[in-house]
């Protein structure tokens, strides 16, 4: 069972660390109206593609760009960020499919933020656009013309992005934010220079991705599995008076140490919050908070533990057990939480599960254990009355 435990964290360590990319050959690409571009680009993520020529002399950027929506009926975008690497500051143009005509379309978004995605005029020119849908996949047309400021650099950050659907009113519904979607940034050599060789997400879109995998680890280490084990540690190893006191410090070590890792692991949270602006996953967050309160007044608590004689201990006891199983319960739900928005691949959450399975398993058996040999000690004391001398 023990070496059971240990594939199935190897796994799910495993998981948050892996993260594949997918890199394709854009030499399969014609367009309807036999439009040439000399410069191509199998971009790293979300299977899309740009095609596209400058012209220096009038610092004209032509593009094709091409993509699957994330689901039928869904969007595709091509952005470029004029003073940052993120999404955050994009001049973005969408294109989508209308359910009722199956007519594809275009519009610009100026994305002053992730929560303002609403249509608007880009802060550079852009015409001969245009949208066309083949087989499922969406394909934006347009030039633009490339600010004075970039043209010196003789690059572009640019940023690509699929998503679900547009809404009734034209607002277009938000993407996923697994790894390909958070790593679909790039730049692009105005030159062409780089013809044929994959754009990748960068450093930005891979440290926020190392940083959110590390989150993960840790968290599920610390409030997901060490705090279990230590609340059995306590639960079941002090019927035995053989473990006393040796349970308790049992006990102390690997609580302290789930809380040591599950601050670091709420603190790396808070900072990927304050450096992802607009993306929220409130449930999560808030949960973690609350672990984190209640886990901080669990380590204080200890301090102002009563004596066992004390009439206070009682109180105490119901306290300590009260919180205490509330972290166990909320640490474990919020464990999937995370693992459903950091979607790794379902091998790993179900290793997760066979790690939970197996406490509870354990749980199980060593509750079973002690009822015994309360029993058994209760018959025993009652079979041998005290001696009234």
């Amino acid at each position: 069972m023990a070496s059971y435990l240990r594939l199935s964290l190897s796994l799910i360590f495993s998981a948050l660390l892996i993260s594949p990319t997918v890199s394709q050959s854009c030499s399969s690409q014609t367009f309807s109206d036999d439009k040439a571009y000399p410069h191509c680009l199998a971009l790293s993520n979300l299977k899309a593609f740009l095609h596209y020529s400058y012209d220096a002399a009038n610092t004209t950027l032509a593009i094709a760009f091409s993509a699957p929506p994330s689901k039928p009926g869904g969007w595709i975008a091509w952005a470029i960020n004029p003073k940052a690497n993120g999404m955050a500051g994009s001049q973005a143009i969408v294109a989508s499919k209308d359910s009722k005509t199956g007519v594809a379309s275009v519009t610009t978004l100026n994305i002053i933020s992730y929560s303002s995605l609403v249509p608007g005029k880009l802060s550079f020119d852009v015409w001969d656009v245009k949208a066309e849908e083949t087989a499922g996949t969406l394909r934006i047309f347009a030039k633009v013309k490339v600010p004075a400021d970039l043209v010196a650099n003789g690059k572009v950050n640019q940023v690509w992005q699929v998503g679900p659907g547009v809404s009734p009113n034209g607002r277009i519904q938000p993407h996923d934010f697994n790894t390909p979607n958070l790593n679909a940034i790039g730049s692009l050599d105005l030159s062409g220079t780089t013809t044929g060789v994959s754009a990748s997400g960068g450093g930005a879109g891979n440290s926020r991705i190392h940083k959110r995998n590390i989150h993960g680890i840790l968290n599920a280490v610390s409030w997901g599995i060490l705090f279990p084990i230590g609340a059995i540690i306590a639960r079941y190893m002090r019927i035995f008076e053989s473990a006393d006191p040796a349970w308790f410090y049992l006990h102390v070590s690997c609580q302290f140490s789930a809380y040591v890792i599950g601050v670091a692991g709420w603190a790396t949270g808070l900072k990927l919050g304050s450096e992802s602006k607009g993306i929220k996953f409130n449930s999560h967050r808030n949960i973690g908070i609350a672990l984190f309160a209640m886990a901080t007044l669990q380590m204080f608590a200890m301090l102002l533990r009563p004596r066992k004689d004390h009439k206070l201990r009682f109180f105490w006891n119901i306290y300590h057990h009260g919180v205490g199983y509330s972290i166990l319960v909320l640490g474990i739900i919020n464990v999937f939480k995370g693992l459903s928005i950091l979607n790794p691949e379902h091998t790993y959450k179900t290793a997760y599960i066979a790690v939970i399975a197996t406490l509870g398993g354990i749980t199980l058996l060593l509750e079973a254990v002690t009822w015994v040999t309360v029993l058994k000690r209760k018959s025993a004391n009652s079979n041998n009355p005290p001696n009234p001398e």
